[in-house]
């Protein structure tokens, strides 16, 4: 009756190593993916969240008024409740080559002072090379007093270079409470 019993408990931790095994790999392989990915945006310029996250050094360019192209304005708030955040318009028209501004609200709502840090996001995608930010406060962090309420500007450019087939290119910002890495909290 004994040997059953070993094969069974053999069979058992051979199973048992080789699903740690595969717990294992699964993370390193969740782990892998994010510098995998960082390669894949500086490849194809997809996606570059740091490309769209620092400002643009474009050359003067002469307006195309023959052509508009609506770009929209959208906030994101990951954890209702802590902020207010909207633009304070919801779309504009823009000519390619021509310097533009717009501006977003932020209130912070966290009960304490803070830091704030936007990331943005562009629809469609391959319009991202031919969006281009002068200023923006998704530069950098931005630190909040309780209670505070700020305005913040977006410069832009959307270059002449546009495929024509794009007549809509949507900015979409996600604000996240950084004031844990700031060490204030």
């Amino acid at each position: 009756m004994t040997a059953p019993r070993d094969t069974l408990r053999r069979e058992n931790a051979r199973l048992t190593a080789r699903l740690g095994l595969m717990t294992l790999g699964s993370f390193a392989f969740g782990f892998a993916l994010v510098p995998l990915y960082d390669v894949m945006c500086t490849i194809t310029g997809f996606g570059n969240e740091k490309a769209l996250a620092r400002a643009a050094d474009v050359a003067p360019q002469v307006a195309d008024e023959s052509r508009a192209v609506t770009v929209e304005f959208v906030a994101e708030l990951p954890n209702v409740g802590n902020w207010e955040f909207r633009p304070v318009v919801g779309a504009m028209q823009v000519h390619p080559g021509r310097l533009y501004e717009t501006e977003f609200i932020a209130k912070n709502l966290t009960g304490h002072d803070t830091v704030m840090q936007a990331v943005p996001n562009l629809a469609p995608r391959n319009a991202s090379g031919y969006f281009h930010k002068t200023e923006c406060f998704c530069f950098t962090p931005q630190p909040f007093a309780k209670g505070e309420e700020r305005v913040m500007p977006v410069r832009f450019i959307v270059d002449r270079a546009l495929p024509r087939h794009l007549d809509r290119v949507t900015l979409a910002y996600t604000i996240y409470d950084q004031s844990i890495r700031a060490g204030l909290r």
